[in-house]
């Protein structure tokens, strides 16, 4: 019986300091209700001076001349990729190309590619063979120019 009114007693004593801390915490409806407006309209010019302020950032001349740098930047990234792309390709079809003719096949020939310019670099067994390779280099699709550096030397 004692412990059970001790008990009560704790229970009651805890209800009564809630109570009390409730009582000490509360404001008048009309202040905490004039405190959230003023909050909530704060907000509001916040929020409209920041709207205002990306606005203003977004349609000047500076962000616009700023966006168009980086347009331009990716399509040339893009056109230099595509053209190493290229490049790759017409080298490795000047390549095959080379191989299929019987005097060029075994020579050791090195083949570069820039922008469809096609250097060649090596030892070509004759003046025929040397022009042969010059030919079949050209022959291949996205060759612009070919840039026959072969030295002709008898195998």
């Amino acid at each position: 019986m004692q412990r059970s009114n001790q008990s009560r007693l704790k229970l009651l004593a805890l209800g009564l300091a809630v109570l009390g801390l409730a009582a000490c915490n509360e404001r008048p409806a009309n202040e905490a209700e004039r405190t959230a407006a003023a909050a909530a309209n704060k907000v509001a010019e916040l929020a409209e001076t920041a709207r205002d302020k990306t606005r203003a950032f977004v349609t000047s001349p500076e962000t616009k001349r700023d966006a168009e740098a980086v347009k331009d930047a990716i399509e040339n990234a893009g056109t230099a990729a595509m053209a190493g792309i290229d490049d790759a390709a017409i080298t490795l079809s000047v390549n095959k190309a080379l191989a299929r003719d019987p005097e060029l096949s075994t020579s050791r020939i090195e083949v570069k590619t820039q922008r469809g310019v096609v250097h060649l670099k090596g030892p070509a067994p004759s003046a025929e063979a040397k022009a042969r390779a010059s030919e079949l280099a050209g022959s291949v699709q996205g060759v612009t120019t070919v840039d026959n550096g072969l030295e002709i030397k008898a195998m």
